[in-house]
């Protein structure tokens, strides 16, 4: 599996600003209220980016300090988690922080300031949670695995 490039890591990131600011006009073109955004959701995109992270550390210490080795099904586990972490918090982080610019403009008023802060920590929280996908993806890398380029003198480090 190839590792996440910046590109796509910008596109989610993109394409949920995108419907994260949509989320206002559309509510007001339907005569709804746009919906008021709780704690909830910046409090478990939080926890789940703490745990991600937990486990990047973990399968760090093991593989790069420890040397120990992993199976071939966990460490396609892990690439799994990590790029459906990656997918999960960019739509959230883009999501939601298009959801608060959109109310930025309103933030004297009472609803519109709390949009703003909840919105607001839901997306630093996803954004903890692109950073841990990241950080797991990185620990899960074996030098000199299948997908790597071969270095110039033809010498690869070798397999875990």
């Amino acid at each position: 599996m190839k590792r996440a490039t910046p590109l796509f890591v910008v596109a989610l990131i993109g394409a949920g600003i995108i419907l994260g600011t949509l989320v206002r006009p559309l509510a007001a073109r339907m005569d709804v209220t746009p919906p008021q955004i709780g704690w909830g959701p910046a409090t478990m995109l939080f926890t789940i980016a703490v745990l991600i992270a937990g486990l990047a550390w973990n399968t760090w210490q093991s593989l790069h300090k420890k040397h120990e080795r992993m199976t071939s099904d966990h460490g396609v586990k892990m690439l799994a988690l990590s790029r459906s972490s990656l997918i999960v918090g960019g739509l959230f982080f883009g999501g939601y922080g298009g959801y608060a610019m959109s109310f930025v403009s309103d933030f004297d008023t009472p609803l519109g300031s709390a949009r703003v802060w909840h919105a607001g920590t839901a997306a630093v929280a996803g954004l903890l949670l692109v950073v841990a996908a990241l950080l797991l993806e990185r620990a899960c890398h074996i030098p000199g695995g299948d997908d790597e380029e071969p270095e110039a003198n033809g010498a690869a480090a070798s397999a875990a």
